[in-house]
């Protein structure tokens, strides 16, 4: 019980170090593994480990714990495949899987059996393990790097497909090396193999989901509070049923069954994915430090020679770049961004736990395969290892500092969303509209989207808190959100719900009266109008004769100074940055710069802070 709780414990340890040094978490996760398994038996006086995956999961309990737990995990990916997304670089996704499959499974193996000296058959499992990419690698690997749209969809779609189309290459592979069938023809063995896999998954995924989905949009079926242990425990027992129908088809039966719920127009899809995103980085955090803590120091020593680094150089720097030419031959995709696709492809969780499995079952002396293959076996997980803390480090590293100097980072969108088009928020949208900063108003009022569309605003009837919403607002345009509406609470639910999609700073709203009259009350951060009116108190205000006045900064103001010029202005709505950037004016305020033009209304008959 100590050591499945330390597992568990050191897991979470390392995702906060990772945060903390801002470096990701499968690093520090592997390290961890690395530090209280093989690498401990040189601080023990009988060699024995101080955490062993091995004696908390024996046998085949390992393998299903290890399976199970990366079926949900792509469960978890699954869901966030958006078809929408993939509109006019389809073809570039879908070329990536095939070529990336047949490209790196014969160049892998190949490559493993010249330098490492593997026989074809080791050689071909070890090129199918690298197959795979993994989300929970290339997911924060893109949140930290911020590519361009086009680069960011290619690289998260590819990450999450690729992964059981890999794993089932890599069981087809397996399953030729236990056969024993030296004789039989090998295509007409995998397409055997391939076919049933493939529809067994697909089957069974696809009546899941299906269920699943009439389910959700049924509350008398379904209660809210059910809603996400229930399909959690639908996810494993589509996994479980796929596996008996035919075996190792569960991870492209929960894939499926991920893509078919995440692409359905289902109310409070949000709940349910952030409930799986904790559920998977729990899962990630203990299999990590597990997987690693089994792998033997012997084995570790053996990759301190050329071979490997060779080997590694050959996969990253030569086969994944020819992946990449084949598959973007004729697109419309740039060479920056085709070199970039090239350089991004880190390995994951997937490829750990899948040759975890198969070193387990070829070196259990069961496996109908030599004493050399067995001994190259057991090398199966080290390498895996070395490519994964390899491209982690090196491409988490470098990447940003690369997508820099190509130019492919994503540009920080300007435009404004509006949560409530009423009097207030039209009235601040009407003057960004003048200045050609882009504008969409949400109100449920079909009165209020009228009048916005008289004045030629982008409008979404209907709340753009909705999960329909969420989905359909294109945030590659919008950077903030204004909520304007007279009911404070509405305003704060905006913020909260939309501040993961944008984040916390990125987020505003109107002051209540609560916190405009009471003086001694802390205001919280990003009020607008720096939460000197509420929303009766600003309509009144702007009711009044006034002028709208622009003026530009002729000089640099910190802080403090600036809010000693913004005292100057009668009502100072936003600033205005040279690349047309829009900020408002909030107690959060730093600086104005030289060149930013400060928009502000100047009224006849109305006394400041009235």
């Amino acid at each position: 019980m100590i050591e499945l709780a330390s597992l568990i414990g050191l897991g979470f340890f390392a995702q906060w170090l990772g945060w903390k040094i801002k470096v990701p978490a499968i690093l520090p996760l592997i390290l961890v593994g690395l530090i209280v398994g093989p690498f401990s038996t040189f601080f023990t006086l009988d060699g024995e480990k101080f955490i062993d995956g091995d004696k908390i999961f024996h046998g085949e309990l390992l393998f299903d714990v290890v399976n199970l737990s990366v079926g949900l995990i792509l469960f978890e990916g699954g869901l966030t495949l958006k078809l929408k997304e993939t509109k006019n670089i389809g073809n570039v996704i879908w070329r990536l899987l095939i070529f990336g499959t047949i490209i790196t499974l014969i160049g892998g193996a190949i490559a493993t059996h010249y330098i490492m000296g593997f026989s074809y058959r080791i050689a071909l499992l070890f090129g199918a393990l690298i197959i795979v990419s993994g989300p929970t690698v290339v997911g924060p690997l893109l949140r930290n790097i911020k590519p361009n749209r086009k680069i960011n969809t290619i690289l998260k779609w590819e990450g999450i497909l690729i992964d059981p189309i890999g794993a089932l290459v890599a069981i087809l592979i397996f399953d030729f090396i236990l056969s024993g069938h030296s004789n039989e023809l090998f295509t007409l063995f995998a397409l055997k193999g391939f076919l049933f896999l493939t529809l067994s998954g697909l089957f069974t995924g696809g009546i899941a989901a299906f269920i699943t989905v009439r389910m959700l949009k049924n509350k008398a079926l379904l209660p809210d509070h059910l809603k996400n242990t229930v399909i959690l425990g639908a996810v494993i027992g589509t996994f479980g049923f796929s596996d008996v129908l035919h075996e190792e088809s569960g991870l492209l039966a929960v894939t499926i069954y991920g893509m078919i719920i995440g692409n359905s127009k289902i109310a409070n899809l949000k709940s349910l994915m952030h409930f799986k995103e904790d559920v998977t980085l729990i899962l990630i955090s203990f299999l990590f430090v597990m997987l690693s803590s089994r792998m033997d120091i012997n084995d570790l020593m053996a990759l301190a020679n050329g071979k490997s680094i060779l080997l590694f150089i050959v996969i990253i720097y030569i086969i994944r770049p020819l992946v990449v030419l084949f598959s973007t031959i004729g697109t419309n995709l740039s060479w920056k961004e085709r070199f970039f696709i090239s350089y991004i492809s880190p390995r994951g969780i997937v490829a750990a736990g899948v040759a975890s499995l198969f070193t387990l079952k070829l070196t259990s002396g069961s496996a109908p395969i030599t004493d050399i293959q067995v001994e190259e076996a057991k090398m199966l997980l080290p390498l895996t290892f070395m490519i994964i803390i390899g491209t982690v480090v090196i491409q988490g590293l470098t990447a940003k500092p690369l997508a820099k100097a190509l130019n492919v980072l994503r540009k920080e969108p300007n435009g404004i969303l509006f949560l409530g088009a009423s009097e207030v928020g039209l009235f601040i949208a009407k003057i960004l509209h003048r200045y050609k900063i882009p504008v969409l108003m949400s109100d449920t009022s079909e009165q209020n989207i009228k009048e916005a569309k008289r004045h030629g605003i982008t409008t979404y009837e209907g709340s753009i808190l909705s999960e329909g919403a969420l989905e359909e607002v294109d945030f590659s345009k919008y950077g903030q959100l204004f909520s304007t509406t007279s009911n404070n609470e509405i305003n704060i639910l905006g913020n909260r719900t939309v501040s993961s999609e944008l984040g916390m700073n990125k987020v505003f709203r109107l002051a209540s009266k609560l916190e405009v009259e009471t003086n001694a009350l802390q205001k919280p951060q990003h009020l607008l109008f720096q939460g000197k009116y509420d929303f009766i108190g600003l309509t009144n205000l702007i009711r009044r004769k006034h002028i709208i006045k622009i003026v530009k900064s002729s000089q640099y103001y910190d802080k403090e100074e600036s809010f000693q010029l913004l005292s100057t202005f009668d009502l100072p709505i936003f600033i205005i940055h040279s690349n047309r950037r829009v900020t408002p004016i909030t107690d959060s305020l730093d600086e104005i710069n030289e060149e930013d033009e400060i928009v502000y209304l100047e009224f006849k008959d109305v006394k400041k802070g009235s």
